[in-house]
């Protein structure tokens, strides 16, 4: 039997077990099983995991992007890129190689999104919301498509500002990006603190939250005019780039 699974916490309402799952049933993929793998803390449990018969590779979900990095052997140029690693995989001489898959999944899916609206993406300003793991991937996406950025988050840095600082830089952003998990079920009411009343229909809401379909960030969006997309065709994408790492 040849395992794959997910690494995070918490996993109550994770994409990936089904996706995978029904990945193998459609496409006759034989003696495979995707589980999933809750830890709150990777010491003490993903030593023992890695040890497991027949695992061949992992995703990594919050907040573990970056707490796997001195269990693996080598990071892919991926990884290095966006410091943070989504995928696993294990070798056949036993080493780990970490990677990172977030940013084509992102990278694809806003390409698409914005040409289906028949929008450029050169001349975009964003704002990034939050600073996780998942951010990590977007800002490397965004340098690659030259999309300026503000990150986002509740305290100020020489990086950052706050959201109470959004609204003077909100009619010059017109790409929100949501990277933070506000709003994600079962929080649906909650959005990330932004001054909605601003928002015009040359804005665009991208949020990585894919559960609810619609998140109460793009629903307010939707009043003002915005063009909104959720993160599931993200998600989709990445999940197929980690396979094809998998049976590389």
């Amino acid at each position: 039997m040849t395992r794959y699974g997910l690494i995070g916490f918490p996993l109550t309402h994770s994409f990936s077990q089904r996706y995978f799952t029904e990945k193998f049933n459609r496409e006759g993929i034989p003696d495979s099983r995707y589980d999933l793998f809750e830890m709150a803390d990777v010491t003490a449990s993903l030593p023992e995991l890695l040890q497991t018969p027949g695992l061949r590779g992992l995703n990594v979900t919050i907040p573990h992007k970056q707490a796997v990095f001195p269990y693996l052997d080598r990071l892919d140029a991926s990884a290095e890129k966006v410091g943070a690693v989504n995928v696993i995989r294990l070798e056949a001489d036993g080493s780990r190689t970490g990677y990172n898959s977030d940013y084509y999944g992102f990278r694809q899916s806003l390409e698409d999104w914005i040409m289906t609206l028949n929008r450029p993406v050169a001349g975009l300003h964003a704002l990034v919301l939050g600073t996780g793991g998942a951010s990590k991937a977007v800002l490397a996406a965004l340098q690659d498509l030259n999309v300026s950025y503000q990150i986002v988050s509740r305290t100020k840095s020489d990086m950052t500002v706050t959201y109470e600082e959004v609204g003077s830089l909100i009619n010059d952003h017109q790409l929100i990006i949501n990277c933070s998990p506000v709003g994600t079920y079962p929080h649906i009411d909650e959005a990330p603190a932004l001054p909605y009343e601003q928002l015009t229909a040359k804005h665009l809401l991208y949020d990585l939250v894919y559960n609810p379909a619609e998140t109460r960030f793009m629903k307010r969006g939707l009043e003002q005019g915005a063009a909104v997309h959720n993160g599931l065709r993200m998600l989709e994408l990445q999940a197929e780039k980690a396979w094809s790492i998998w049976q590389e």
